[in-house]
């Protein structure tokens, strides 16, 4: 039957109606089963949603790391499973391989406590996220989220989008109502929730918090499927935060300082018993605003050092992949600092309160003016700060975790308010009612047992051959063993990266005391004079001063090549990327055919995904290189929270000796380091 133009166009107009209508009956339903959960809610608390099937994810089909089931950490020592077995014949073994001791053991079931840990495990950090910095009282609010997933029609996404709902200024940008926001949130196939997102509902109050699961994993495009333990490369954690209605509770994650700002109406009393002013509301919320919108998608400050430095979301392919962190500051203590790294996200950086008591310390600001800046706009207007009220004082009022020093569920470490190499601030992640570092030696164990899934070269010749070539190049001297690292932080002044991040650190090691923590099988709350443990140094003098950036300018660990394919873009700041069709690649050389698709200018920050390929040809070419440096900056944004692709200038090229074939080949090797490398090159002595 042949159609007319008139009813062609009846017929398009119908099936979008129906489309439209079909996507508003999806939300009404969620929004629907929500507010029936809200009501049931009233009497019982809620946590939406829970762990996901792991026939949902990759890891069936991916060969586990060496990990072995039935061996032990010992505060970073490592026993082997018959090792254990051997010790455990004898009463001095068991003394060895006991809690007492500071023994974990690694089981299966500490695993499945890690997994379910990982995708749910928030430590009230929704309190935070909702309640004082106000991330669903903006255009991210629960209408057009559920509306967002609900159009998905069950399709995954790796970039949830969201319609802007009213015209609105944040920082120094112009949203208008109908933009489209690239939140960068993962969904999964069937899915009504984004990845690592859980949603709190309680007395009818909805609170949405943020676990490991959020950055640390991630959906694959093509499937749907999850990929466990690849970064969220996208996610755009500075415009989510720049959006919610009190993101000036972040300022320590920015460059601003409150302290230089112009005062506001809101006044405060400090411990010296008098009234003081606090910055003005407007002025610090548009600042900081202003600063978490240069972050590039993919990139989330951890440090807290009041520097603009946001870096990468790593990958959680962590096993003998210490020491953790960019700067390599998570290195001692249960599992060689992976533990130490886990609570470093719920107790320092899902909730700002956590810093209070060691503000004077590493920012200069007295607790009081701290937590007042803090609370001044929160969200929820139960927590905001009255007039003249002492800060401290009204935070014990509120506090949702009374007789502990923040708003998230942790525990004081022997020594705090002063932290150590093994809990920074003194604080340490764990929840009432389970034991001491529960779940975050769980999630270390869970971690440790991840691998990217297969990444199976078709050209098994051209992996020797970039295997040969890696080791001309000597990549191997450092990137070495099973795992491609030596385990040691390298100098700034030598890796010449970046250096804003690599001294970030400083300020806590200012703050140190003796690392020491309670046994494994104390629980929480801590009963009173509880065992302390002594915990172990098991890093380098050399290494640890440049973890700390102590007398130098700091410096950058040696991280792991496991899950290349997947983790692009490259170093810690993001900046080497590149999309395919940016570099043309034939028997003549290199060529830039699109100059704008080139660093992070290029692609994350126009929501283009780097291509792997691609962004590793400019790690190791230095025209290339030079180039995409270039590129970032040229972005003022870029410039202004420290990222641009510089460093580690060790070269696979012309200059270098090296031809475009020998190039070609390495960089298939590097992609075929998955989960069973074919090849791993032996290190040269």
């Amino acid at each position: 039957m042949v159609y007319s133009p008139e009813q062609t166009k009846s017929a398009d107009e119908n099936l979008k109606a129906q489309r439209e209508n079909l996507g508003l009956r999806r939300v009404s339903i969620l929004l629907a089963l929500i507010v029936f959960i809200s009501f049931l809610a009233y009497q019982i608390d809620i946590a939406i949603p829970g762990t996901p099937s792991i026939n949902n994810t990759y890891t069936p089909i991916t060969q586990p790391t060496a990990q072995e089931i039935n061996s032990y950490d010992v505060l970073g020592k490592v026993v082997s499973k018959n090792e254990a077995a051997s010790l455990l014949k004898t009463d001095e073994g068991k003394q060895q391989l006991s809690a007492d001791n500071g023994a974990v053991a690694i089981t299966e079931d500490l695993i499945k406590l890690g997994r379910k840990a990982f995708y749910t495990e928030t430590f009230g950090n929704e309190v935070f996220f909702t309640d004082v910095t106000g991330v669903l009282n903006g255009p991210l609010n629960v209408g057009n989220l559920a509306y967002a997933i609900a159009s998905l029609g069950g399709k995954s996404t790796t970039n949830l989008q969201v319609t802007m709902d009213r015209d609105m200024q944040v920082g120094d940008r112009t949203f208008k109502k109908g933009d489209i926001l690239n939140t960068g949130l993962d969904v999964p196939a069937n899915s009504l929730f984004p990845l690592g997102i859980v949603t709190h509902i309680n007395q009818g109050k909805i609170r949405v918090g943020v676990t490991c699961a959020a950055c640390h994993a991630a959906v694959d495009q093509v499937t749907g499927r999850i990929l466990e333990g690849a970064p969220n490369n996208d996610l755009d954690t500075g415009l989510i935060i720049a959006l919610a209605s009190n993101s000036a509770a972040w300022f320590r994650q920015t460059g601003v300082n409150p302290q230089t700002m112009r005062r506001g109406e809101t006044t405060y009393m400090k411990a010296d018993g008098r009234r003081y002013r606090l910055p003005d509301i407007k002025a610090l919320e548009n600042a900081v605003d202003a600063e978490l919108l240069t972050w590039s998608p993919g990139n989330f400050d951890s440090t807290g050092d009041n520097v603009n430095n946001p870096s990468q979301n790593p990958s959680s392919y962590t096993f003998a992949a210490y020491p953790y962190g960019w700067s390599g500051n998570a290195a001692i203590g249960w599992f060689h600092g992976l533990t130490t790294l886990n609570s470093n996200v719920h107790a320092t950086n899902s909730d700002l309160t956590t810093g209070a008591d060691a503000s004077q310390k590493l920012l200069g600001i007295d607790k009081e003016t701290y937590l007042g800046i803090i609370l001044q706009n929160s969200a929820n207007p139960a927590f905001r700060l009255p007039q003249n009220a002492k800060p401290s004082e009204f935070f014990e009022k509120i506090d949702p975790t009374p007789g502990t020093p923040a708003m998230n569920e942790v525990i004081k470490m022997p020594g705090f308010p002063k932290g150590s190499p093994f809990m920074l601030d003194g604080l340490m992640a764990s929840s009432p009612g389970l034991p001491v570092a529960a779940q975050l030696n769980g999630m270390s164990a869970f971690q440790n047992s991840l691998a990217p899934p297969p990444n199976h070269s078709t050209n098994s010749e051209a992996v020797k051959r970039g295997a040969a070539i890696f080791t001309k190049a000597g990549c191997v001297e450092c990137h070495s063993g099973r795992y491609f690292t030596n385990n040691h932080v390298i100098a700034e002044s030598e890796i010449k990266s970046q250096p804003s991040r690599a001294k970030a650190q400083a300020a806590f090691a200012g703050n140190f005391t003796e690392p020491q923590t309670y046994p494994s099988n104390v629980r929480v709350p801590l009963p009173e004079n509880p065992l302390v443990l002594n915990v172990p140094n098991i890093i380098s003098e050399e290494d640890f001063k440049l973890a700390f950036a102590i007398g130098n300018a700091g410096g950058y660990k040696v991280p792991s090549l496991i899950g290349l394919a997947v983790t692009a873009p490259y170093l810690h700041d993001g900046g080497v990327a590149a999309t395919k069709e940016a570099v043309l690649v034939d028997k003549n050389g290199l060529k830039i055919v699109n100059s704008e698709q080139l660093g992070l200018t290029g692609t994350s920050l126009k929501n283009i995904a780097p291509d792997p390929s691609a962004s590793l040809r400019v790690l190791v070419d230095r025209n290339l290189r030079r180039q995409v440096v270039l590129a970032n900056h040229a972005n003022s944004n870029l410039q202004k929270s420290n990222a641009d692709g510089s460093g580690h200038n060790y070269w696979v090229d012309k200059q270098a000796g090296f031809d475009i074939q020998d190039q070609t080949d390495l960089i298939e090797f590097l992609l075929s380091l998955d989960d069973n490398p074919e090849i791993i090159p032996p290190q040269s002595r």
